[in-house]
């Protein structure tokens, strides 16, 4: 079974992708990665020389019900060379989800290919855990983790799933997209149970696009004392690091 099956216009949720803070409602994560492959397909049609993915911006407006969901795509900045595309997500009519993503044309820079970023032990070096200890939802329990915690807010993991996102050809970026939202409760700080953080907004910057398999996190979370938050993680494939990501929190003691 797939995350998502496409119903006309409409994608239908499936039960794995329920979940976490309700699970009555969607889990974002295989949302998000809805819209970055739709970003995708759109590029290929509309274009001979479709433009890769380097930047993934969205906004979460609000909760998803476990509903059929529409998603419309609009180029805002059309380029021969740099494009910035916007998909909106709606449930009934009401937006949920917004995307804003650049796409960049590539060049030959691997002479020049280098970073600072540290990478972490591969997925075979760390133990299994099981995350439907801390979180409740189909989604969740849709995934395979491998963890190393260095304390609260504080983890290194790796995340794959057998799930597909829909029954047809998805790129190994809209599939990594559709795991990224994950990272906000792989390092939790506090129990979920005591305190929520739901995060309003999710960016990924990919200096490579990853590998298909295993898609790796290095991240910590940290709690302000007014009420918000940051997830911040750095983003690996089994050959390195790809990128970083960041997640804005509102953090609210029950």
């Amino acid at each position: 079974m797939t995350y998502f099956r496409r119903i006309g216009p409409l994608f239908e949720p499936t039960e794995h992708v329920t979940g976490a803070w309700s699970t009555d409602e969607q889990h974002v994560a295989p949302a998000l990665g809805l819209l970055a492959h739709l970003v995708e397909a759109d590029g290929h049609r509309r274009r001979a020389d479709p433009l890769p993915i380097a930047r993934l911006s969205y906004d979460i407006l609000g909760t998803l019900p476990m509903g059929p969901i529409a998603v419309e795509v609009n180029v805002l900045r059309p380029g021969r060379t740099i494009e910035l595309v916007e998909a909106t997500l709606t449930h009934a009519g009401r937006p949920a989800v917004r995307l804003r993503t650049w796409l960049m044309r590539g060049s030959d820079t691997g002479a020049l290919a280098a970073t600072a970023l540290r990478p972490i032990p591969g997925p075979d070096a760390m133990p299994e855990w099981d995350p439907t200890e801390t979180w409740p939802g189909g989604f969740i329990g849709s995934v395979d983790v491998r963890r190393l915690t260095a304390g609260p807010g504080s983890s290194a993991y790796w995340v794959r799933t057998e799930v597909p996102l829909l029954d047809e050809p998805v790129s190994p970026l809209a599939r990594a997209a559709g795991l990224l939202d994950i990272a906000n409760g792989m390092a939790v700080r506090a129990d979920p149970r005591d305190v929520a953080f739901p995060n309003v907004d999710l960016t990924a910057h990919l200096f490579r696009p990853p590998t298909p398999g295993w898609l790796g996190f290095d991240t910590t979370v940290s709690f302000g004392p007014h009420g918000h938050g940051v997830t911040s993680s750095t983003l690996h494939d089994i050959d390195g690091p790809i990128g970083t990501l960041a997640q804005m929190l509102t953090v609210r003691p029950r």
